[in-house]
């Protein structure tokens, strides 16, 4: 499957370009924390709103690296009786579960755009710093695109290797 490797490939690349930005939002929260930390106790003047930001950050953080993550298997696994079954029943539990999490991320997807919009429409900004939270909302889902490309792929691979199996 020539077209599901390509498929493949430009998901990694998508996805390493996005882990970037994670990195850099979790670099800008180690150093957040440090500059905060360092400024409260030596010159008793914290960062203003530095829990907004960190709250912010993580989000960005974590969105951003989901997709990588996904692609690396970095993601909880259980499986107690799966590997006891015949190839084939484990091929299709497996497509039943790829089926599943697909339409999971592509509803996150989508309701992170609608909650996007709607923290737009009431104007929700952070507590202490008041910065509006869709940009980031928004920033987040598309974030989530990626992932959803991963599951996809994943997806198609599952419903491959069921209807090619080697008997």
């Amino acid at each position: 499957m020539v077209i599901l490797e390509k498929f493949k490939r430009f998901n990694e690349k998508v996805s390493a370009s996005f882990e970037w930005v994670g990195l850099a939002a979790f670099v800008f929260m180690m150093l957040l924390t440090t500059v905060d930390v360092i400024g409260a106790k030596l010159f008793l003047r914290p960062v203003d709103g530095a829990l907004d930001l960190m709250m912010i950050l993580q989000l960005l953080a974590m969105g951003f690296a989901l997709s990588t993550s996904y692609i690396a298997k970095r993601h909880v696994q259980v499986e107690f009786f799966v590997p006891l079954m015949p190839k084939l029943m484990r091929r299709i539990v497996a497509c039943f579960v790829q089926s599943l999490m697909l339409v999971l991320i592509i509803t996150m997807t989508w309701q992170l755009f609608v909650y996007g919009h709607d923290l737009k429409m009431y104007n929700e900004v952070s507590a202490t710093v008041r910065l509006p939270l869709y940009p980031f909302t928004y920033a987040t889902a598309v974030a989530f695109i990626p992932v959803c490309l991963v599951a996809l792929a994943k997806w198609i691979q599952n419903i491959v290797e069921v209807f090619h199996h080697e008997s």
